[in-house]
């Protein structure tokens, strides 16, 4: 009777409790992750940009939570994309810099998915390994190129099976790989897609219907452009330098209807093209919020739409990131999906390591040990009494750019202190920045050598120093003096 009894048993199993296996396997919310790249958050209508309309990416914010006051804690690509997957502080995950391989044996979100059941997939720039394209650890599906990617052109690696250089335009390109993957997912099995734009990052090429978008907009320099007599003396030196006002950066190149590549060197024709590139992104959002409605898939789905770290256009005389200028740290961050309240903002300091305890919480999938971030779905459903009312912030030197120091800092919901530990044997020559950022959110009167602050100034010393001491971090050292490194990188700049 028991080879026929088997048979039986099991016929009444996948019978009976089919359905509600197929059903727990399918409330398992899917999640589509969305990462621009060097995207400032008042870029984005919701975060009050007046000029740049991105009518997907606000009614994402009205269905879901937006964060107006999320950060990284790097600015810079690389570490901060392997913050944002694996919950940690650049100098634990190794990613110091634009050129280092996420390390393969750590873990992260998507890959924590993947071991639960998960099909995972990853499409578009991933920028960690300059030259390598190759598929990483954790992803059943990837689609990337080498280095920065190209606006027009790109080369991509379709997951090891084929290389082709796709016709069209980046961001639309991207998207169809995203698109066509979600449509050959099975309906039974939750599905987890990280998108990785290249827009809006330099050098701006908007698609062609919006390169006259913004003709008429007239865009002036930020109010601390050129007020530098209070700021540390290495970021009046780097003024023409590649990351500077005055620097190679604003030799970008700007393609109009004819083809032809002209030369501008214009801060606000600069500034309508990063913008440009912005709405392309929100067609983006728009084509892949329209495929979850019209699949039935959107309410069963956490959408998180976000960028790596923010930019300076101008702000303190750069056009870059990297500092702790608030241009340079702050990020737009939008989560809608399964337990998020709809039409909610929250106020609260969040940083790229909370994505991905958050991320897990929501698909109830086991946490990532040992990480840095905390998951916000306590704090997006009231409050959390004991969030975090401060940070820590760090920038590795790199030697491609030996003209930006060293950086430690830690930003409160008040204050912000940043140091300069780079080692040059000129500490007076580089005075920490402190800002009340009540008074002053625009960063443009720096009170560190005002006595009238320095119980402040002591204090936020001391807690910098906790932080440190805490996450295993020390002030770091440069590997050469900083007029030195402005001369070997530039050897025409001068030094101001």
């Amino acid at each position: 009777m028991r080879p026929s009894c088997c048979p039986l048993l099991i016929w009444l199993v996948i019978t009976i409790c089919g359905p509600t296996l197929q059903a727990w396997a399918t409330e398992r919310p899917n999640v589509l992750f969305v990462l621009c790249d060097d995207l400032r958050p008042d870029a984005v209508g919701c975060y009050g940009s007046p000029h740049v309309k991105t009518p997907h990416i606000d009614a994402l914010a009205a269905d879901g939570v937006r964060f107006e006051n999320a950060f990284c804690t790097t600015s810079l690509c690389s570490p901060s994309r392997a913050s944002i997957l694996t919950g940690l502080y650049a100098h634990a995950h190794g990613v110091r810099d634009n050129f280092t391989e996420l390390p393969a044996r750590l873990p992260h979100w998507p890959r924590q998915l993947h071991n639960e059941g998960y099909a995972t997939a990853y499409i578009g720039k991933w920028h960690m390994g300059e030259d390598n394209d190759s598929p990483r650890p954790g992803f059943d599906w990837f689609v990337s190129h080498k280095g920065q990617g190209k606006y027009f052109g790109t080369e991509w690696n379709i997951n090891d099976e084929q290389r082709e250089t796709t016709p069209g335009y980046y961001t639309t390109v991207v998207t169809d790989f995203c698109l066509d993957w979600l449509k050959r997912q099975p309906a039974d099995k939750p599905w987890a897609l990280c998108l990785g734009h290249k827009a809006p990052h330099s050098f701006y090429f908007p698609e062609p219907k919006y390169e006259h978008a913004f003709d008429d907009v007239t865009v002036p320099y930020p109010p601390s452009a050129f007020e530098l007599a209070d700021k540390p003396d290495w970021i009046r030196q780097r003024l023409t330098t590649w990351h500077g006002i005055y620097g190679p950066l604003f030799d970008w190149r700007k393609k109009f209807p004819d083809t032809r590549l002209e030369a501008v060197k214009d801060f606000e024709n600069m500034v309508h093209a990063y913008w440009g590139t912005v709405l392309s992104v929100d067609d983006s959002m728009g084509r892949l919020i329209d495929y979850l409605k019209a699949t039935g898939q959107l309410d069963n789905t956490l959408v998180i739409f976000m960028g790596d770290n923010g930019l300076l256009e101008g702000e303190h005389g750069m056009v870059d990131k990297r500092t702790m200028h608030e241009p340079s740290i702050r990020i737009p961050l939008i989560a809608r999906g399964p337990g998020l309240p709809a039409g909610t903002v929250v106020s609260k300091q969040v940083l790229v390591e909370d994505v991905a305890p958050s991320v897990l919480e929501v698909c109830t999938a086991p946490p990532l040990t040992d990480i840095h971030g905390r998951s916000w779905m306590r704090l997006c459903n009231g409050d959390d009494p004991d969030w975090r009312t401060g940070w820590l912030y760090e920038y590795n030197y790199e030697k491609q750019f030996p003209y930006t120091p060293n950086i430690r800092g830690i930003r409160t919901d008040r204050f912000k202190f940043v140091r300069y530990p780079h080692g040059d044997g000129s500490p007076d020559r580089h005075l920490p920045e402190l800002y009340d950022l009540t008074t002053d959110p625009g960063e443009l009167h720096n009170i560190a050598a005002d006595p009238a602050h320095a119980d402040t100034r002591a204090s936020l010393e001391r807690q910098l120093a906790e932080l440190l001491t805490s996450y295993g971090l020390d002030e770091g050292r440069d590997t050469m003096p900083l007029d030195q490194g402005i001369k070997t990188a530039l050897p025409d700049a001068k030094i101001r």
